[in-house]
């Protein structure tokens, strides 16, 4: 074996040996954790039972202390039993199933129709929002503020709505209203599409004899820390984009005792929101009006961790025997790249197709999706199309790497050479390095163009494994043989020969251990080519 192919096993060695210590010192333990912490998270929010109290809406200037109404139960029920306390609309569409809740008038229901929780066609939709009283709430609202000084009862989580059907579809909108007994009626209208925007219409009409000012809000709450999947190469948690700003705060960040627990934005235009791996909810205000946005996080009932993404508009003057309002948006879906850059253009929502966390290579991975896209269009198959993607990038970067080769083949027959000089200069190295770059001048050869052109391609091979990392399109995508997810792990375990053997390592070994079929061909592949 020549040196430098023991050079390369020996790197490759340590970074191995690198790699299994830090899964055992430090990515075990913190999975551990992880686990430990959402199971008392769950343990503690029965506990505390469903008190749906909410921080204060504050930051514009008379609204201090200006507090959302509390509704509190003393227990914490099933999924089913929480959505049974309240009367309900209906939401059906090709996209999205679910309900709004006539009391309080929130959308706390929601799953996914095209996609499930596991790769079976017939197993349930993933569940994106889910009800107060439950045990992991997570849902939005929109409402109004006054100052505080006003006199004037608002809608609040326990007002009983009146609605004007009993179906939300994508060809019928559906009116909340209320009157709330002091010549005030508030409407709120939400229509969806076909796919996963809200647009969520609130109205006043003042039928007093006085002027009423008004503070629109919208806000999206979610109880308990969910089990993160980014690995540190993924952002998951609350997400915005103010004053042209991408923004993101990760739940850790939040809710560390050390870190301020409210982050506060004043932007002209923007959108904020929560977002998992696939998964978003965003809250997208009315671009042609400035409003503040706020992350935050609280303790529920002092125990259960809490996290909202809220805003507040700019004051809606009501003027007696007038009517008045304002339109915002929600979605709450699939983060689909194709659908938010649709969205971003035709309702003008800054940078939300970085919801996708494309990364700091984002000139590089947007492209490079859509080139995946394409190919799985003209060949059928994401599987054979990441093949013939990974085909045309190493075409395309041939000449770097046959001229990295090149260098490498003259630095191997200068090595003899190179090992004399060594030898001989071995006490006067100011002479052995000057022996050696008379060499490398006389031979035309630098010793660092072998390298340089590895290095140009390692942002795009990156780029190209963030795309599959981070795109829905991966997720319960087919391919042949065993192969039936691209985003999952290979399910194969070369310790029990793949499958031949009647055990699951899976069941004693960490999981940075399971080697699959795929990552042991391609070791076998490498190998050969040495």
């Amino acid at each position: 074996m020549q040196p430098e192919q023991k050079n390369i096993w020996l790197a490759m060695a340590i970074i191995v040996a690198m790699f299994i210590g830090w899964q055992f010192l430090y990515e075990l333990p913190r999975i551990e954790r992880e686990q430990e912490r959402a199971t008392q998270q769950q343990e503690l929010a029965a506990e505390a039972g469903a008190d749906s109290t909410l921080p204060e809406l504050s930051g514009v200037e008379g609204l201090e202390g200006a507090t959302l109404a509390e509704s509190t139960v003393d227990i914490s029920l099933t999924r089913e039993e929480a959505l049974a306390l309240s009367e309900r609309v209906r939401i059906n569409t090709a996209s999205l199933h679910g309900s709004i809740a006539l009391t309080g008038g929130r959308l706390d229901d929601l799953t996914l129709v095209r996609y499930r929780t596991e790769v079976d066609p017939e197993s349930p939709e993933v569940i994106l929002l889910s009800p107060v009283n439950g045990l992991s709430p997570y849902f939005a609202e929109f409402g109004w503020l006054a100052e505080e000084d006003a006199e004037v009862t608002l809608p609040d989580p326990d007002t009983v709505w009146q609605a004007s059907a009993g179906e939300l579809t994508s060809e019928a909108p559906v009116t909340f209203s209320w009157d709330n007994g002091q010549g005030l009626t508030f409407e709120r209208t939400f229509a969806i599409d076909d796919e996963y925007m809200f647009t969520v219409t609130q109205s006043v009409t003042n039928d007093s004899n006085h002027v009423v000012t008004l503070f629109p809000y919208g806000l999206l709450n979610r109880h308990n820390t969910p089990e993160t999947l980014g690995f540190y190469i993924l952002h998951e948690g609350l997400i915005g984009v103010f004053n042209e700003t991408l923004e993101e705060v990760d739940y850790d960040d939040l809710s560390d005792p050390d870190e301020p627990a409210q982050i506060t934005y004043d932007s002209p235009t923007g959108w904020l929101g929560i977002t998992d791996k696939y998964w978003l909810t965003a809250l997208i205000p009315d671009q042609g009006d400035a409003f503040k946005g706020r992350f935050l996080h609280n303790l529920r009932g002092g125990k259960v961790d809490t996290y909202q993404a809220d805003y507040l508009r700019s004051a809606v003057v009501v003027e007696p025997g007038a009517t008045a309002g304002v339109e915002d948006h929600l979605f709450a879906g699939a983060k689909v790249v194709t659908e938010l850059d649709a969205y971003a253009e035709n309702l003008n929502i800054p940078l939300f197709d970085r919801s996708v966390d494309f990364g700091w290579f984002y000139f590089l991975t947007k492209p490079i999706f859509f080139v995946l896209l394409w190919l799985k269009g003209l060949i059928g198959n994401f599987g054979l199309a990441i093949l013939a993607l990974t085909v045309m990038i190493k075409a395309l970067f041939f000449p770097l790497a046959n001229k990295s080769y090149k260098a490498m083949s003259k630095m191997r027959k200068l090595a003899p050479e190179m090992k004399v000089m060594r030898e001989r200069y071995a006490d006067d190295k100011p002479k052995m390095q000057q022996e050696l770059m008379a060499m490398y001048k006389k031979e035309k050869v630098n010793p660092a163009s072998g390298c340089l052109p590895i290095v140009v391609q390692i942002p795009v091979f990156f780029a190209l494994y963030k795309v599959l990392f981070v795109t829905i399109e991966m997720r319960h995508a087919p391919f042949y043989g065993w192969i039936n997810d691209l985003s999952a792990p290979d399910p194969t375990v070369v310790w029990n020969l793949f499958g031949l053997l009647p055990f699951d390592p899976a069941s004693f070994m960490p999981a940075f251990l399971l080697i699959g079929a795929w990552p042991f061909l391609m070791a076998c592949t490498m190998f050969l080519q040495q």
